[in-house]
């Protein structure tokens, strides 16, 4: 089955072109500043894994209409303005390969922007006037919060364990494509286990995706990915394949990553910490877990019949476990 991201989009491209012109028409103002940053936000856009997510599960469940749009076009909004915040608080100075809004036009304007997004999002919720979604995009934007907070506290602590990074990633990105996936079903079917079913391929796909995003950091010791190189370690996030090592090694060799944690890592340190997690098994643990979530993810697809789109939502979940970036 193939896996390629363009392959998977394709019996979708009329439907992602609909929802990149009502996406278009959100993302614009008559404040000068703000339509200058928004045409660099969509030049520099993504993959759009999300919008694609609200079609296949409106698609996947009955006939994709003007709020499905809507809602893969609020989805989008919410996911870029936590991106802006992230890159704040991150003091990341790249995004994609791009300088970061922080980096291009500094903090202030950075976070003013992200808050900006998130009212066109709260906005453009209200506009469906279908409660479920407005009160699912708010519950969302309070997790995304939530999640950072408590990976800065743990990560500080240096005492984050499994459950918690876990928790974290329901907060973060795997609680934005579960509603990806659930609002997309809510706009095109009234059946309940339909909602539950979508939801839960999301919250599995999105589990995974975190996982294999946080194992990229690892991976060919920290290629550049669209972001700043090795960013996790720099911010002193404690992710999976790290957390699995300690988990395996004695206290004297935690202990010692936990100290060099705590400082400005030299590359000679960064490799020590990278081999450590190697010789920990932190790399097989992560990547045997990822597929675990995966092959979830596509369970929740059993009870419907083959198709064209339930097809593309499997090999989805492919895509996430053998991406390269």
């Amino acid at each position: 089955m193939k896996t390629s991201l363009q392959h998977i989009k394709k019996p979708f491209n009329e439907e992602i072109k609909e929802y990149e012109m009502v996406f278009s028409e959100i993302m614009t103002s008559n404040i000068a500043l703000i339509d200058v940053i928004l045409k660099y936000v969509i030049k520099h856009k993504g993959k759009g894994l999300r919008p694609l997510i609200v079609l296949m599960a409106a698609k996947q469940v009955g006939k994709i209409n003007q709020q499905t749009y809507r809602v893969a076009s609020v989805i989008e909004l919410l996911h870029t303005a936590s991106l802006i915040h992230d890159d704040v608080v991150d003091e990341a100075n790249l995004r994609r390969g791009f300088p970061s809004i922080n980096a291009a036009w500094k903090n202030k304007i950075a976070v003013l922007m992200g808050d900006y997004l998130l009212s066109k999002c709260l906005i453009g919720a209200t506009e469906t006037g279908n409660m479920k979604i407005m009160n699912m995009l708010a519950n969302v934007s309070k997790s995304l919060s939530k999640g950072e907070l408590l990976q800065i506290e743990k990560s500080r602590k240096m005492n984050i364990t499994e459950k918690d990074y876990f928790s974290i990633i329901h907060n973060k990105t795997a609680g934005l494509i579960s509603a990806a996936a659930y609002l997309g079903a809510i706009t095109t079917s009234e059946d309940e286990e339909d909602h539950s079913n979508l939801k839960e391929y999301g919250e599995n796909l999105g589990i995974a995706f975190q996982i294999k995003d946080d194992l990229l950091d690892y991976y060919g010791h920290w290629k550049l990915l669209g972001k700043d190189s090795g960013n996790d370690f720099k911010n002193k996030k404690i992710t999976l394949p790290l957390i699995s090592a300690f988990n395996n090694a004695g206290d004297k060799e935690t202990k010692k990553i936990k100290r060099l944690f705590r400082k400005k890592l030299s590359k000679k340190e960064e490799k020590f910490i990278l081999d450590f997690v190697y010789k920990y098994n932190g790399i097989e643990y992560s990547e045997n877990k990822c597929q675990e979530f995966s092959d979830k993810a596509k369970t929740c697809l059993n009870k419907y019949p083959d198709s064209e789109v339930k097809r593309s939502m499997i090999s989805l979940t492919d895509y996430v476990v053998m991406r390269k970036k």
